[in-house]
């Protein structure tokens, strides 16, 4: 691993606060990095969230290197593993990045941290890629087959059904009362999703 220290010219770094209804999102998401972090014994974890409009992914949440400065933070969709995951919807491993060709190494020298492996699922739900789930430098047990990578990309997809419970648009919904009887969306449906989440992390803390 390379860690830098210098600025991120190829990110964009807008990083808007959130707002009432993003702070359940942005739980979620946390909650995601950080068991996706322990489970596979990496260095950090990151999830992309995909801005179909401005054909971006965003940094959304991080755990472990870069988590203080790196939310919020934009490049390309089309632009290294992440975006290769994004655009063809399929997880990968990679044990050495020195020598993968799909790595992009400028874009991950901007983040200040530069791994030598990682490990990448879509986020998928109702056939739609939301967006993108990493591991870096992950242990080499977690990383040694296919058996790994689909136990990630199976946490990726009960994320990514967690994720659409708790949109912000649904959370805002239920503020108001449009949905659901008006019975408060925010605080049940965000539990309802923690607990999806917290199910799969014993399930897979099992079987590793």
């Amino acid at each position: 691993m390379t860690p830098r220290t210098d600025s991120a010219p190829s990110l964009s770094s807008t990083t808007p606060a959130l707002s009432a209804a993003d702070a359940p999102r942005g739980e979620l998401l946390q909650s995601v990095v950080d068991v996706a972090r322990a489970i596979f014994g990496a260095e950090a974890s990151s999830i992309f969230l995909l801005d179909e409009e401005a054909d971006e992914l965003v940094f959304q949440a991080v755990s472990g290197q870069g988590e203080e400065f790196l939310v919020g933070r934009r490049f390309p969709a089309g632009r290294g593993i992440a975006g290769w995951v994004a655009t063809s919807g399929e997880p990968m491993v990679v044990d050495d990045l020195s020598a993968d060709p799909s790595f992009d190494r400028s874009l991950a020298e901007s983040t200040a941290y530069v791994p030598n492996a990682l490990m990448a699922a879509p986020l998928i739900s109702d056939a739609r890629i939301l967006g993108v789930l990493e591991v870096l430098d992950p242990s080499p047990q977690a990383r040694s087959g296919v058996r790994e990578l689909d136990l990630l990309a199976m946490f990726a997809r009960q994320a990514a059904a967690a994720l659409r419970v708790i949109t912000p648009e649904r959370v805002r919904e239920a503020e108001h009362g449009d949905v659901f009887g008006g019975g408060g969306l925010g605080g049940a449906r965000r539990e309802d999703a923690l607990k999806l989440l917290g199910s799969l992390e014993r399930l897979l803390r099992g079987a590793g």
